[in-house]
């Protein structure tokens, strides 16, 4: 499907090309992942608390016979925690570590649905050197029905998060 976004940050015409997403809500504003990303969504469940874990990382839920660390999708970005709802969610996802795949559930506000985007390319954010701003965990920028929709980029979201440590946990 996609491929990651060429170019450092500059404005670029073509952006990368994406196909399916995934789009979902966190602290109130719209993501996507693309759909191959995604094994399954799954209703919230209870977690299973891991001791002097870091604040992102809720615990392991039990799937199938398989431990999964949970992490919330808020506190990664930087966010503020949430209260869970009716419509809160586990986005189970996996993520490049070690040149295999780490099984990861990220914990959304609220799933929107599968789609495409507005276009079928996504952009970087030309202005983010200049505002101090990395924003290496979004593959870029895109619209569904004109709203903005920041496109994660799983595996540099999770870069900077040791995976080792959630597998060992789990």
């Amino acid at each position: 499907m996609a491929g990651p976004v060429e170019g450092s940050g500059a404005p670029d015409d073509r952006g990368a090309a994406m196909g399916d997403v995934v789009t979902f809500i966190a602290d109130a504003a719209l993501y996507a992942v693309e759909v191959s990303r995604v094994q399954e969504i799954l209703d919230l469940r209870p977690v299973a608390v891991m001791p002097n874990a870091p604040e992102y990382l809720l615990g392991i839920i039990d799937l199938r016979g398989a431990n999964i660390p949970v992490v919330d999708l808020r506190r990664l970005l930087g966010r503020p925690a949430g209260e869970d709802t009716g419509q809160t969610r586990i986005l189970v996802v996996w993520v490049a570590h070690a040149g295999g795949r780490a099984i990861i559930g990220v914990k959304t506000d609220r799933v929107i649905e599968v789609t495409q985007l507005d276009e079928p390319s996504i952009r970087p954010l030309a202005e983010a050197e200049l505002l101090r701003w990395s924003g290496s965990a979004i593959a870029g920028i895109g619209r569904l029905k004109g709203d903005v929709v920041s496109v994660l980029d799983l595996d540099r979201l999770f870069e900077r998060v040791d995976l080792s440590e959630m597998q060992v946990a789990a």
